[in-house]
């Protein structure tokens, strides 16, 4: 039997739930909803058994399109339909590469964080240094980045999902550690840890 309409659907549905820990900070961010913007970071440890299903299935379909006819098939069989064209399947196999390789481009989707170079008072500025928990891929990154440079007083930020760590430096006269750490928790994202250093210049 060819594959089908339900191995295609299949295939995007389990590329999806591989990248949706992902997918979901940038959906957020053009919903207006940073709230939210963790909701499936719990997917994250199972990524790679959905990554090799949707390779399995993926597989599957294009084995069962190319493997050769037997002997016993009639000759004269009606052409594919859309549905069982190797064009279509070519097309799902390059929509799930996009998928599969969404975290590794999905900050892309994110305004730069760049901000304009503001000079402060040596003893006005401070930096602190968070661990957060729930950051999966640069789009978790790109969303705390991207809120808390919205702050005002906020001067610089350095957010790694490697890590899950983040460097802030801040005005401590505009804004502090209590207002960040709540603009960050906001996200779904928390604040497990936060360690300030000492003051520092611009």
């Amino acid at each position: 039997m060819n594959y089908n309409l339900k191995t295609v659907s299949l295939t995007i549905i389990s590329a999806v739930a591989s990248s949706l820990c992902c997918i979901t900070p940038v959906a957020a961010f053009f919903a207006g909803a940073s709230g939210v913007a963790s909701t499936f970071s719990w997917v994250e440890p199972f990524r790679p058994y959905l990554i090799g299903l949707t390779l399995l299935i993926l597989g599957f379909a294009w084995y069962q399109k190319l493997k050769p006819k037997s002997d016993i098939e009639c000759e004269c069989e009606d052409e594919p339909s859309m549905l069982q064209s190797k064009g279509l399947l070519g097309t799902v196999t390059i929509v799930v590469g996009l998928l599969l390789a969404f975290p590794s481009y999905s900050d892309a989707f994110f305004p730069s964080s760049e901000k304009t170079i503001i000079y402060v008072q040596e003893s006005q500025v401070k930096t602190i240094n968070l661990t957060i928990s729930g950051l999966t891929c640069d789009g978790c990154s790109a969303t705390v980045n991207n809120v808390v440079q919205r702050l005002e007083g906020v001067l610089e930020t350095d957010v790694s999902h490697e890590t899950g760590k983040a460097t802030i430096k801040y005005d401590q006269e505009k804004t502090n550690l209590a207002e960040i750490t709540e603009t960050i928790n906001k996200t779904g994202f928390k604040v497990v840890e936060s360690v300030e250093n000492s003051t520092s210049g611009k």
